[in-house]
């Protein structure tokens, strides 16, 4: 063979290998493979995923319906909201300021926002940027969310501000990792106050429109042309329905970008290049070190002793998990809204990054199957079969979760006979943060009600002892509540306690939080 074929016959090998598998780790009919099962499995409507290698997007597609309803087609450009994930875009914003000297890392927070206020006068004197953003703050796991969860309430930026001097600490300041969404919120205040524009207006000019991020948004509101975006979803009897869009929050720090598979693949790009971009990495939005900063672990979270990956650290960056998996470095994110979940993982040491954006309930499960799928193959571990691994485990847990919630029910309609006086539950409650809300009797039936979150409203049925159970009218969430009233020695409702029904309720739903007391007698 003379050297003009031999170099003909490579440059078709190097052709084959970079457009027919993902640099011979595993084969884009692989990947299309993996997804489709996946999604199969775990009843998934649609679903996007990128990888990106070695300085390039190696795959992106899109894969299943944007809505049961449309039976429109998912692309790689179809966008989702990736709820948590936007937390890193919130870190990166803050990284910039930094990198700018218009704030600190270790300012505190009442420089910036004098108004806001924690549970105990040292926390809020102390209370620094970063604090804001690594879940150490004391406070229990989603304290407070029930001010964003559901949607379509009425709390404010100022509410939230506020309202961290209601809430009982569960450890001691800076001890312990529980994760935290409104302080994400409050950092977004942050970056309003000093940058003098919105959250969402910097992270858009700022860090969108240099990366050429044009499909992604901050927010619903910004979205003008919604004809390529995805539908959340949940199972119902084992039929999925399509659910509106979330509602915008007071800022999108939190939870609320919306993006798609080749965005997110320039963002992951970003990061591995250590925050250079363009064509020739001759550009850049933030320096090594502010790298550096966001990929440090400045909470400690315990680590998973799986033997498969030989974890030997865990902890909480900013706005990124951070553990090792045989010896790599892993940087990830996962987001959950009602029916919209995502997954970023970033393996910097071999220069790899998956995203996985779903738009179903169930969608949890598949996009760990696939990230972790894939993760294997580049890092040379045996086949393991993840999507069993997934099912069997959400299999387990909706048993049990379904065990408890009949069971809740079956007490219900054994004491549906039992009779009690309507008249010592009804009447207005109050609690410090949540505000107003109120029992009242509709066609012989006690009703709860929120006045601040009106999808809380539902009827409530004599569970036993002093506590009913809440049906609530919207089921977009399993998130049905126990109310517990506290009498007097009368018999009358003097206050209220909850607590959801279901083990598997969303941390966000925390009801467990809130203490209502009688405020107006009916």
């Amino acid at each position: 063979m003379n050297k003009f074929k031999l170099l003909l016959l490579l440059y078709a090998v190097c052709f084959l290998l970079e457009n027919n598998t993902i640099y011979a780790q595993i084969t884009s009919n692989g990947v299309d493979s993996l997804v489709e099962i996946a999604m199969k499995k775990f009843n998934v409507a649609g679903a996007a995923v990128a990888i990106v290698k070695d300085g390039k997007i190696v795959y992106k597609k899109g894969f299943g319906v944007k809505s049961v309803v449309t039976k429109q087609p998912v692309n790689e450009y179809t966008d989702f909201a990736i709820a948590s994930n936007s937390k890193a875009f919130t870190t990166t914003a803050l990284a910039i300021l930094v990198e700018e000297g218009k704030l600190s890392w270790n300012d505190k927070v009442k420089d910036y926002i004098p108004e806001f206020r924690m549970y105990n006068d040292y926390v809020e004197n102390n209370f620094t940027i970063q604090d804001l953003l690594t879940h150490r703050s004391g406070l229990g796991l989603g304290a407070g969310d029930l001010t964003i969860f559901p949607d379509s309430n009425n709390f404010t930026i100022k509410d939230i501000l506020n309202n961290f001097q209601y809430f009982k600490p569960i450890s001691a300041f800076r001890t312990k990792w529980d994760y935290d969404n409104l302080l994400y919120m409050v950092a977004g205040e942050v970056i309003a106050r000093v940058s003098g524009m919105s959250y969402e207006a910097f992270v858009q000019k700022r860090i969108l429109e240099p990366l050429q991020m044009n499909n992604t948004y901050c927010s619903n509101a910004a979205m003008k042309d919604k004809s390529n975006l995805a539908m959340p979803h949940i199972e119902e009897s084992g039929t999925l329905k399509a659910l509106r869009p979330f509602e915008d929050m007071v800022n999108g720090a939190a939870a609320g970008i919306l993006s798609n598979a080749n965005d997110m693949a320039a963002w992951m790009l970003l990061h591995l290049n250590k925050g250079k971009y363009g064509s020739d990495l001759q550009k850049q939005l933030f320096k090594e070190e502010s790298q550096h900063e966001l990929w440090k672990i400045h909470t400690v979270e315990e680590v998973n002793r799986d033997p498969r990956y030989n974890s030997h650290f865990r902890g909480y960056g900013l706005g990124w998990d951070l553990t090792d998996v045989k010896g790599y470095l892993k940087v990830s994110h996962t987001g959950d809204l009602t029916g919209m979940l995502s997954a970023v993982t970033m393996i910097p040491d071999i220069n790899l990054g998956i995203v996985v954006l779903t738009n179903t309930d169930n969608g949890g499960s598949a996009m760990m199957a696939i990230s972790k799928t894939i993760i294997d193959r580049y890092i040379g571990l045996k086949d393991f079969d993840w999507v069993k691994y997934y099912y069997s485990n959400l299999s387990k847990k909706d048993s049990t979760a379904d065990e408890v919630i009949k069971k809740t029910w079956a007490t219900v309609n054994a004491a549906k006979n039992t009779k009690i006086n309507n008249e010592d539950y009804i009447g207005v409650y109050q609690d410090a943060w949540f505000g107003k809300v109120e029992v009242f009797l509709k066609d012989n039936q006690l009703w709860f009600k929120s006045y601040r979150s009106p999808k809380l409203i539902g009827p409530m049925f004599f569970y036993k002892a002093n506590t009913f159970a809440i049906k609530w009218i919207d089921r977009e969430d399993d998130c049905d509540a126990l109310a517990i009233f506290s009498l007097d020695e009368d018999g009358k409702a003097q206050g209220i306690k909850m607590k959801g029904i279901s083990p598997s309720i969303d941390f966000s739903y925390d009801f467990q939080d809130l203490n209502f007391q009688r405020v107006i007698k009916k």
